[in-house]
């Protein structure tokens, strides 16, 4: 575990602004489910937890287990609070008050925090002693372990840990809990907390020490979460406990605190040290079977970050047993913690550089039949809500992603198979889209290029909306679903003529020559010197610099003339291009925000308009080296501005956004999908 370390100091973290407060840390149980906080352990997002359980619909994800508020009392009788209980609170040390007791006592002082191989380490000194807890999920399992470790002590140190719970849906506000009550029950040391016949039961107990649980009547706790509060949320709700497990640990000895919502016999199937040697051996084998120039430093860490966002989808039980009983499995990609689910497009876009680049074709291969399956009026669906069990479709870009996708997957694997069993459904694709589809996708006849529109839906990837409010309205014909139209045509014309020969082919080769004729007679725009972002809209000709139009180069089949790729891309470098990805409009544009900052409408009214993307970073990448097959160098350098990014936000991770000035604030979700497979893959491609 010691070779893929991220070690964060106590003065690093107990500076400045972005000190252990603001820095997050995530480990997911492959479910969909996970744990999370921020490295103080202050709860300051509805989003944290040391249990998000991945539930059957209708639950979904659940937080079952807020905080374990841990005190270590050393043999004079001093208390020392390892972790904050409130955002405000101080990890440096000084007095503070158990908030569940009343008891008076210190802080302890966090020495340094460190992610062994993705899975989170705190060093604290409390008065003589030397205390390391570490977070461990069982993969596949809605289990997590806490385990303590006594460093050095002259003496054994008593050690109170309390539960602290609200079984709440995860997007639910913090005020709004599932359970208005619950019941306690006890055999032994297992410890069960309920709350009704239609909710999980909250299993826990401690392994490795004689840990007693005293019952104290139940306790509740008001919370203030500092970054709800900051995004427009509701910021104050309650948490209960139980009461506290207690008993005392020597030098050299640890205890495990388990919970769980799975049955008693999983819980307890491992002693938490196998627990921990499994886990840190699937993720060695994780990290060998990446592409060499992954397999170290920072690249190992992202290589890690990329199995979060694989996932068997736990809440949707039908599609495992359908899979399962063709033969095959169920695998999909969460877009970004904390918040996101599975998305289409986020899926098509991330799968190369979450699965191909790191060695898992398999899992590639069941993503793409598991969205083969969903296929609808020819479309993949957009995303799947958290606890449904049917996705929704408003997208016009992610069914193109998926040929792009499928054609990445065959040329690093060769499985005819797969492209066999999906053809037919592409050929409904391609017909669907010619004939005219659901949210007004289809092929303008005219020319030949592929519109999309309806009120009230945000088709593209640009798709902020606040209630009715559309916030970058793309109606009309877009130009990155133009280049990945253009692309789709070619790749399938492609695949038929290797199955069914030159005469299958040639209407979808002739319908691509007309869409690239008329995309670059059309898309041009001669006095900006780059490309139109929509044209034929609602307002006619949009001429505002995005990144969208990197597309017309970066993908395998170009839709732009070659004569205008330079202008095309030095527009993006010179107007777009930051340290950590594109901007998504240029400075001097209207509506250009340079801050992602305040509540939902505010956000929101930023997020496309200037907001940097780090998934862009991969076509602009992509399109660099068309134009400089020879420059992998200068390829390389371009994702070097995010190196020093894995140490701020969610450690170990790329967020999904960037304020559009520097210093380039990490915004939004703390650990994207694509954000992290555009950089894998790319670092990859430019190994020199």
């Amino acid at each position: 575990m010691a070779d893929f370390v991220r070690t964060l100091s106590r003065e690093v973290l107990n500076t400045g602004p972005n000190g252990a407060e603001t820095r997050e840390w995530l480990v997911a149980n492959g479910l969909g489910g996970y744990a999370s906080g921020s490295v103080s352990g202050a709860v300051t997002r509805r989003y944290h937890g040391l249990l998000i359980a991945a539930l059957p619909a209708p639950l979904g994800r659940v937080l079952m287990l807020s905080q374990l508020s841990d005190v270590v009392i050393d043999a004079d009788g001093r208390s020392f609070h390892l972790s904050c209980r409130d955002a405000g609170g101080d990890s440096a040390g000084g007095e503070t008050a158990d908030t569940e007791t009343g008891e008076e006592g210190q802080t302890a002082a966090l020495q340094e925090f460190r992610m062994e191989a993705g899975l989170p380490v705190w060093r604290f000194r409390a008065g003589g002693a030397v205390i390391e807890k570490q977070i461990v999920l069982p993969h596949g399992q809605n289990i997590v372990h806490v385990t303590y470790r006594v460093m050095e002590a002259k003496a054994p140190v008593r050690l109170r840990l309390r539960p602290v719970l609200a079984f709440r849906t995860l997007e639910s506000a913090v005020d709004r809990p599932l359970a208005g009550a619950y019941r306690v029950t006890a055999a032994g040391q297992r410890y069960e907390v309920s709350a009704g016949p239609d909710l999980p039961v909250l299993r826990m107990a401690i392994e490795g020490g004689d840990f007693p649980m005293t019952l104290d009547g139940g306790i509740r706790r008001e919370v203030y979460y500092r970054v709800e509060d900051e995004r427009g949320y509701q910021s104050r709700g309650s948490l209960w406990t139980p009461g506290y497990f207690s008993g005392e640990v020597g030098a050299g000895q640890s205890i495990t605190f388990a919970a769980a919502t799975e049955e008693w016999w999983r819980l307890e199937a491992l002693p938490p040290a196998d627990v921990l040697g499994f886990e840190a051996e699937r993720r060695r084998r994780i990290i060998q079977n990446a592409h060499p120039s992954l397999r170290d430093g920072a690249m190992a860490e992202l290589v890690l970050s990329a199995d979060s966002f694989l996932f068997v989808p736990a809440g949707r039980v039908a599609d495992q047993m359908r899979a399962r009983a063709e033969g095959d499995e169920v695998r999909t990609v969460i877009a970004g913690y904390h918040w996101f689910t599975d998305w289409g497009r986020d899926t098509m876009i991330a799968l190369e550089g979450l699965t191909l680049s790191t060695g898992r074709q398999m899992e590639a291969g069941w993503i793409l039949h598991t969205f083969g399956h969903y296929i609808r009026d020819g479309l993949i669906p957009n995303m799947f809500p958290d606890g449904k069990d049917r996705g929704l479709y408003h997208t016009a870009d992610a069914t193109l992603w998926f040929f792009h996708a499928l054609h990445r997957y065959l040329s690093a694997t060769g499985d005819r198979d797969t492209l066999r069993l999906l053809l037919p459904k592409l050929r409904e694709v391609i017909d669907f889209h010619r004939r005219g589809t659901r949210f007004g996708i289809g092929v303008d006849p005219r020319d030949g290029l592929l519109r999309q529109g309806q009120e009230g839906y945000q088709l593209t990837w640009m798709d902020a909306k606040v209630d009715d409010w559309v916030v970058t309205p793309r109606r009309g014909k877009a130009v990155e679903i133009n280049a990945l139209w253009h692309n789709a045509l070619r790749l399938m014309a492609g695949w038929l003529r290797e199955e069914d020969g030159e005469a299958a082919a040639r209407p979808l080769t002739e319908l691509a020559d007309q869409a690239r004729a008329s995309f670059n007679a059309r898309f041009w725009c001669q006095s900006a010197g780059h490309l139109f972002d929509v044209v034929d809209g609602e307002h006619g000709d949009d001429i505002a610099c995005r990144p969208n139009q990197i597309f017309a180069i970066s993908l395998d089949h170009p839709v732009l003339e070659r004569e205008r790729w330079e202008p095309v891309v030095e527009t993006v470098r010179s107007r777009l291009l930051t340290p950590l990805g594109l901007r998504s409009l240029a400075p001097g544009c209207r509506d250009y925000k340079a801050k992602y900052f305040g509540d939902l409408r505010a956000r929101d009214a930023a997020y496309h308009q200037g907001t940097v993307w780090g998934w862009l970073i991969g076509p602009y990448v992509d399109a660099w080296l068309k134009l400089h097959p020879e420059d992998k160098a200068g390829a390389r350098r371009l994702l070097e501005g995010f190196l020093p990014h894995l140490d701020e936000a969610g450690i170990g991770t790329i967020s999904e956004i960037f304020d559009a000035e520097a210093p380039f604030t990490p915004r939004g979700c703390i650990s994207q999908a694509w954000s992290v497979a555009e950089v894998l893959r790319c670092w990859a491609k430019t190994e020199s």
